[in-house]
C-alpha cells in the first residue's frame, strides 16, 4: 500500500488551455496583462487552431490599447468591457477571414486531384453535357429490372419521346400512387433528371 506521503498528485497542473499551468509562461504575467490573458483565453478556442496564439497576442494588445484610451478619458474599463473588446476582436477575425477567402478557382489550375501522381487541370474533370451518363443509365436499368413489364414498356416509350395515351397515363398514375417513390425514379432517370423527383 502507498503511504500518503508517497502518493503524489499534481493538482495545480492542467492540460494546455486549462485553468492552471500552461507551460507557456502566461501564468507568470502580472497586473493588467494577467487580467487580459485570463479574459483572452476564453476566446482563443473560437479561432482556427493555427491562428490561436497569434489571436491571443493581438487580443491582449488590443485590450491594452483600449485600456489606455479609457485611462486618457478618465473612465474605468471593467472586465466586462474587456470581454466586449474580445468579442469585437473575435467578430473582426472571422469577418476578415471570410472576406479574404478564395471564392474563385481557375479551371486551368493543375493539381494531383485523383492521387495518381500526375497533375491534372480542373477543366478535364468537367462533365460534357452531350456525353452519355453511364452511371445514370445503369441506375435506371437496375431500377427497371424490378418493375412490371408494362411499366418498362411505358418507360421506354417515354424515353423515346412518344406521348403516352390516356390509358397508359392513368395506369402509370395508379402505379405511381400504389408504389413508393423510389421505384418510380426510373422515369426521371431515363429522362435525364438525376434529382429523382417525380413532379
Amino acid at each position: 500500500m502507498l503511504d500518503i506521503g508517497e502518493y503524489n498528485t499534481v493538482i495545480d497542473q492542467y492540460q494546455d488551455d486549462g485553468d492552471g499551468y500552461h507551460n507557456n509562461g502566461y501564468d507568470q504575467l502580472e497586473g493588467d496583462w494577467l487580467t487580459y490573458y485570463k479574459i483572452a483565453r476564453y476566446f482563443i478556442h473560437r479561432v482556427k487552431r493555427e491562428d490561436k496564439y497569434d489571436f491571443l497576442h493581438d487580443l491582449m494588445l488590443e485590450m491594452a490599447k483600449v485600456k489606455t484610451k479609457y485611462q486618457e478619458k478618465g473612465k474605468p474599463l471593467t472586465e466586462a468591457g474587456l470581454m466586449r473588446v474580445a468579442s469585437y476582436e473575435l467578430t473582426d477575425y472571422w469577418h476578415t477571414l471570410m472576406r479574404h477567402r478564395p471564392t474563385m478557382l481557375s479551371l486551368n489550375y493543375a493539381d494531383d486531384f485523383d492521387g495518381d501522381g500526375q497533375k491534372t487541370e480542373l477543366l478535364e474533370f468537367l462533365a460534357d453535357d452531350k456525353a452519355i451518363d453511364l452511371d445514370l443509365r445503369l441506375d435506371a436499368r437496375r431500377c427497371l429490372q424490378g418493375c412490371p413489364r408494362w411499366v418498362v414498356q411505358i418507360a421506354y416509350k417515354k424515353y423515346a419521346g412518344y406521348r403516352l395515351d390516356a390509358k397508359e397515363q392513368n395506369r402509370l398514375d395508379y402505379w405511381r400512387k400504389k408504389n413508393d417513390q423510389l421505384k418510380f425514379r426510373i422515369l426521371s432517370l431515363l429522362e435525364g433528371d438525376s434529382s429523382g423527383s417525380t413532379d
